[in-house]
């Protein structure tokens, strides 16, 4: 429970309601100013080796305190990487004529990056055992929302999963591309490290190598200004908001779904769904997903706006921004995962309400399949066509004017026109015959699309989150 001075204040509920515990640390002050003593052990570490006079006592005395961290320094220096310099100099007073040697506030800022795959993993492990489980299902396909050609459960669902297989891949290709900013100095040129190493460029060379290296990256980007280009910013970003386009569009499929009572979220036994109306069973975690979803979309604009309004080597409107931007992001993304692991750990569906809505449509659907009967049975096709027209009709007035169930069944089974099929209704209507390839393409998509991108993260698979509604 929070004290009472922390409840007079506004507490982004990002991290106070819905983020996990673990992306709200990545992203705290103490996780950062931990980040910010590694890297400046790993810069004097590195000019160690390269031969400036720092001692193995220096590097222990800073390792030895790494976590000890006054967060009132900064309010007296109105900056943060200075204050925080200033102590981590005060708990290692041997080391502090080396600490920031050489580097200016990007070294740090710019180098804290965090991405999450094992939760989206999860959702698309959850996800494609539910369309395994309903490949065969058959259920109305709906486009424009209208009822349409027949699809199944399943295949509705490799949909859904075929736009987080996207999502991943540009993520990893986002990771992938990521690149440390490195140790460059004030403008980007190392300038103030070839003066450290007297005009030494490849020992400059090297410490930019050892310290990524160290950083745990593959490549330092070759150029920077004072700070890495912010387009590194908006490609990070802007996947993250393809993922919430992605869950947006999942999420809205299952509240649709909701309305027609053939798929619900899971709702806990003692849940409200309203507080008026005590039938409702409300799609909250849906909706709790395309709010942030929305969120998470219009944050890549920001990203956009920094990077074209820099000027030459850095200006500082960025800093601002990214403090929210980045996190909120990350944040953001990561609650949308986390509830959309819940909503597909616990999906139900409800085969007897979708047969109803395929009985109530199929006749009209399966109106040339009996036309084509007909014309094998030594019919005439216009002629055919004319009739189930009419009954067409006449069916559709008593559902939309009557408020009727589709008699369009009867009516063919009354009319002597159609006497030489009646043996055939039953297989004509199988909804079965309607589906195409579907359970085939859920198999085929599974084996060779879902199942193998989830290989890597099948150790920690098992794990279910808690949400809080």
């Amino acid at each position: 429970m929070a004290g009472a001075e922390e409840m007079n204040r506004y507490r982004s509920p990002l991290v106070s309601r819905y983020a996990s515990k673990e992306m709200s640390y990545n992203f705290s002050e103490k996780k950062k100013l931990i980040t910010w003593r590694k890297l400046w052990i790993f810069l004097a570490k590195a000019e160690k080796a390269l031969g400036l006079p720092i001692t193995d006592a220096q590097i222990a005395e800073m390792e030895s305190h790494a976590e000890d961290i006054d967060f009132e320094e900064e309010r007296k220096l109105r900056h943060d990487v200075m204050a925080h310099v200033h102590t981590f100099a005060h708990c290692c007073p041997t080391a502090a004529p080396i600490i920031h040697l050489g580097a200016m506030s990007c070294y740090v800022g710019d180098n804290t990056v965090s991405l999450f795959f094992l939760q989206l993993a999860r959702v698309i492990d959850r996800l494609a055992n539910f369309a395994e489980e309903y490949a065969d299902l058959p259920t109305l396909g709906f486009t424009h929302f209208q009822p349409a050609q027949l699809t199944t459960v399943g295949k509705r669902a490799c949909l859904w999963l075929q736009e987080l297989v996207m999502d991943v891949r540009n993520l990893e290709r986002a990771r992938d591309d990521l690149c440390f900013r490195g140790v460059k100095g004030t403008t980007g040129t190392q300038a103030s490290f070839l003066q450290l190493f007297q005009g030494d460029h490849d020992k400059v060379e090297e410490l930019d190598k050892m310290v990524t290296e160290m950083a745990g990256f593959k490549k330092a980007y070759l150029v920077t200004g004072q700070t890495y280009s912010h387009e590194v910013d908006i490609h990070c970003l802007a996947r993250l908001a393809s993922l919430g386009a992605s869950v947006h569009k999942i999420c809205t499929d299952i509240r649709l779904l909701a309305n027609l009572k053939e798929i619900e979220e899971p709702f806990e036994k003692e849940q409200i769904g309203s507080s008026a109306m005590p039938y409702k069973r409300n799609p909250m975690r849906a909706e709790r997903c395309c709010g942030l979803a929305r969120h998470l979309i219009a944050l890549v604009g920001d990203p956009l706006q920094t990077d074209s309004v820099q000027w030459p080597e850095s200006t500082l409107d960025d800093s601002a921004n990214r403090r929210i931007s980045l996190p909120e992001s990350f944040l953001t993304a990561d609650i949308i995962l986390s509830t959309l692991q819940n909503i597909t750990e616990g999906l139900v569906v409800y085969p007897k309400v979708i047969e109803r809505h395929i009985r109530h449509e199929l006749p009209f659907m399966a109106t040339e399949n009996i036309i084509m009967a007909i014309v094998k049975a030594g019919g005439n096709r216009q002629e055919c066509h004319e009739k189930i027209r009419v009954l067409s009709q006449e069916a559709a007035a008593v559902v939309k004017q009557e408020g009727g169930d589709n008699d369009l069944l009867a009516r063919i089974q009354r009319d002597p026109y159609f006497a030489p099929i009646l043996g055939q209704l039953d297989a004509l209507l199988d909804p079965k015959t309607f589906i195409g390839r579907a359970p085939q393409q859920v198999k085929t998509f599974l084996a060779e699309e879902v199942r193998p991108l989830l290989e890597p993260y099948k150790a920690n698979m098992d794990v279910k989150v808690e949400l809080v509604l």
